[in-house]
């Protein structure tokens, strides 16, 4: 195998976090979280509602320009499924079906990031969006090994990372989100269980139009990327219920 498989609790790690005063440091933890483990590659990567990025992690600086330049987060599965989930995912699970999505995978691996991958979703205050990866190159029964017997301590190192991010920049905490209406409510909720743009015109009376403008306030109230990420805020804070 090649990474570490049996190593202790990272608890001397989240020692250092605790201590970090600056991105640096965390940066600097990250990188020995990496060699701990073992693993190609190790990130925290915090994704404003405007598309601005934040974090640190051991992705190279040539895929890191590439990733921004080629505007990835927008096609990117990993950004785009966790938006959706609130637990841990494998990147094997996620939708890599589309034309882009298998031209931005084959992009990644070309860059070093690997074949494997397990990201933490993590929801913070007023909304807020992040994600705890791990990358690898290796076969599928190493990676399942690797991930059930790190999993717990990933989750932990994840809100860690993030709980001293906000206190590094509280500044990029997002404002709280004004109230929902009962029509923004009713649109959203009838996306979240499946109904197409036309279907929830159709059940709301509106015109498409219409639910366009409501759906865009929605957003803009949640601090949303785009409507899934609209109704993934909605549900995390209980606005709506599916």
């Amino acid at each position: 195998m090649g990474f570490a498989a049996q190593l202790p609790a990272a608890g001397g790690f989240l020692e250092q976090l605790e201590a970090a005063r600056s991105l640096e440091d965390l940066q600097a933890v990250s990188e020995a979280l990496r060699a701990h483990y073992g693993v190609d590659h190790l990130v925290y990567h915090w994704v404003s509602a405007s598309g601005e990025q934040y974090g640190c992690g051991t992705y190279s600086p040539d895929w890191v320009q590439r990733y921004i330049e080629k505007g990835y987060l927008r096609i990117d599965p990993v950004v785009q499924g966790c938006f959706q989930r609130f637990h841990p995912v494998d990147w094997k699970r996620l939708d890599w079906s589309s034309k882009a999505a298998r031209a931005f995978q084959k992009d990644a691996i070309a860059h070093g990031v690997g074949n494997q991958g397990f990201s933490i979703p993590i929801r913070g205050p007023n909304g807020q969006f992040a994600l705890f990866t791990v990358s690898h190159s290796c076969p599928d029964e190493d990676w399942a090994q690797f991930t059930a017997l790190h999993r717990r301590d990933m989750i932990l190192m994840a809100h860690t990372f993030n709980e001293k991010a906000l206190d590094l920049e509280p500044g990029r905490r997002p404002e709280a989100a004004q109230p929902l209406s009962p029509r923004e409510i009713e649109a959203l909720t009838l996306l979240a269980v499946g109904y197409s743009r036309a279907q929830v015109a159709e059940t709301l009376a509106i015109s498409e139009h219409t639910l366009r403008v409501y759906v865009e306030s929605a957003r803009f109230k949640l601090g949303a990327m785009n409507t899934v990420h609209a109704v993934a805020r909605a549900l995390s804070r209980g606005l709506i219920v599916v």
